[in-house]
């Protein structure tokens, strides 16, 4: 496995560094653009294998990231995200064949159709191109974000968090050399090899060579990319997650919801954040969910009905609504009906999963329809965002915007489309 080497310099070396990166990402995705799907899956397969090989040098490398990661003062949340396992790793390797078996997403047949005069044609799936792919943290994203690029026949540039450096590159390598085996460019997958935040402005400027560029973090990571970006950008806002408990909600389905959706895993961006109460079972149903919620550590922040229906919930301030907390607290609002109940969430939500537990399924079809989120859950936990969950082997991030991708972002959702016209000689008259 090739050793990382941390660069550093003046924001010119870094310019040329990034640029040097999409040229050859550029030239790379023309290949796999056109390549077989056969070799593509062969890739994912060998890189999977090499995963598994390299167990202890990515075990290593991950040391490395997290000594760095306590030195700077990470929380417990973000340091979670940073941190592999044998368990993970494999979780990574399994994600690459899980994503190799997937159907190809390229040259699909959207749309067909004949015209009077003759020609007949076709709308056909392609690749975006080059991806640039900006994230925070967890070093599992470069295996999921390489094998859903690679996959869909993208060539892509990872600029993981400066805190996963050594784990991203490390990761990075083994699917390279799933490349090589399988006679396509290594170029395909690269990581910006520095710490230098410059790389990021530097990658948004790049507007001639990446074609779309994917964030995923937190709030001020998105909000830098947006405003800068001179490059398209699929949008993976924050995971403020709602759970409506509604007075038709079965107890003990809510409190086995809740509980999972917010403590499972609290450092992920499916984790719930913000629960909402009838007013008709505030007073029977909290006080079971808050002892769930207590019992595993977790703070409660209440509105004053929530506080008089159980003591232990402490009072919640404004900004408390719309907190991704991404730790162990979660807020309670209680409201007087369901239509109520969605203009909570629409306010205050992140757009990104919210979910009703009840039993009245016209209540339910009410706040399917009119919450407007990339997904909304009837009787499930919200920790159910995620690609790996919907079927897709594996995801870049839950897009929260509405242009062209909006949800779980996987293979099928990193291709565009171009028409293919067959005539016959047909001029226009």
């Amino acid at each position: 496995m090739t050793n990382v080497a941390i660069l550093s310099g003046t924001a010119e070396s870094v310019e040329e560094i990034v640029r040097k990166l999409a040229e050859d990402a550029r030239v790379a995705s023309h290949v796999l653009g056109v390549s077989g799907p056969s070799a593509r899956d062969e890739a994912l397969q060998i890189g999977a294998a090499e995963i598994r090989r390299c167990t202890a040098d990515i075990l290593a490398a991950n040391e490395k990231d997290m000594a760095f990661g306590r030195e700077k003062g990470l929380s417990a949340a973000m340091l979670d995200r940073l941190l592999l396992t044998e368990e993970r790793i494999e979780a990574m390797a399994v994600s690459l064949e899980t994503v190799s078996a997937l159907p190809d997403p390229l040259g699909r047949t959207i749309d067909e159709r004949e015209r009077p005069n003759g020609l007949q044609i076709a709308r056909v799936s392609v690749p975006l191109g080059v991806i640039g792919i900006i994230y925070e943290s967890r070093p599992n994203v470069t295996a999921d974000a390489g094998a859903l690029c690679l996959k869909s026949g993208n060539a892509t540039i990872l600029r993981g968090g400066s805190e996963s450096l050594h784990s991203s590159a490390a990761i990075a390598a083994c699917l390279q050399e799933g490349l090589r085996a399988a006679g396509l460019p290594a170029t395909a997958v690269q990581t910006i090899p520095t710490r230098d935040r410059s790389a990021v402005g530097a990658m948004l400027r790049t507007s001639d060579l990446i074609d779309f560029i994917v964030p995923r973090g937190g709030r001020s990571l998105i909000e830098r990319v947006m405003e800068e970006s001179r490059i398209p950008v699929i949008a993976h806002l924050d995971g403020n997650c709602h759970i409506y408990l509604h007075a038709g909600a079965d107890p003990e389905m809510a409190r086995e919801i809740v509980l999972n959706a917010k403590m499972r895993r609290t450092g992920i961006c499916g984790a719930a954040e913000s629960l909402v109460v009838d007013r008709d079972v505030a007073d029977s149903i909290l006080p079971i969910v808050v002892d769930d919620l207590t019992k595993a550590g977790c703070e409660v922040r209440g509105d004053a009905e929530a506080l008089a229906a159980d003591a232990r919930i402490v009072p919640a301030e404004e900004d408390d609504w719309d907190a991704e907390y991404l730790d162990k607290i979660i807020s309670v609002r209680v409201v007087g009906n369901p239509q109520e109940a969605v203009e909570h969430v629409n306010r205050y939500g992140s757009h990104h999963t919210d979910a009703i537990v009840t039993e009245d399924a016209t209540v339910a079809e009410h706040f399917l329809a009119n919450v407007d989120s990339a997904i909304v859950l009837h009787n499930a936990s919200t920790q159910f965002a995620d690609g790996g969950e919907f079927g897709m082997g594996a995801e870049i991030g839950i897009s929260t915007g509405k242009l062209h991708a909006r949800g779980p972002v996987g293979a099928e959702q990193l291709t565009s489309y171009k028409y293919v016209v067959r005539g016959s000689g047909q001029c226009r008259p």
